[in-house]
């Protein structure tokens, strides 16, 4: 069974830095296709970022875009999500999650398969 583990979360103030890590057991990470999201209170989950099992796509959402990098690390079976210029507005929890659609880089939560618990990441103003 692939589970997906967060960390890194945190509190934070505006214009800072924050970079979250997403273990995965049970699975062999360059089996999938990897992407973080968000919620925030009262919201939708969201798409933030994407990789390909390779990592040579790595599209990100037009509202974190020049802020937020997502890389891999597939000897350490570990995603990265490197969040820099944070807003008061990324306030929310961070999933990560998985999938097996590997043709093509995928930014619909319903195309994931797996996904961790989440972490928690507050942004002061």
């Amino acid at each position: 069974q692939v589970q997906l583990a967060e960390s890194g979360g945190g509190l934070v103030q505006a214009g800072g830095s924050l970079r979250l890590s997403c273990v995965v057991s049970g699975g062999t990470l360059s089996s999938y296709g990897m992407g973080w999201f968000r919620q925030a209170p009262g919201k939708e989950r969201e798409f933030v970022a994407a990789i390909s099992w390779s990592g040579g796509s790595t599209p990100v959402a037009d509202s974190v875009k020049g802020r937020f990098t997502i890389s891999r690390d597939n000897a350490k079976n570990t995603v990265y999500l490197q969040m820099d210029s944070l807003k008061p507005e990324d306030t929310a929890v961070y999933y990560c999650a998985a999938t097996e659609v590997l043709h093509t880089v995928v930014d619909v939560t319903a195309l994931y398969d797996y996904w961790g618990q989440g972490t928690q990441v507050t942004v002061s103003s």
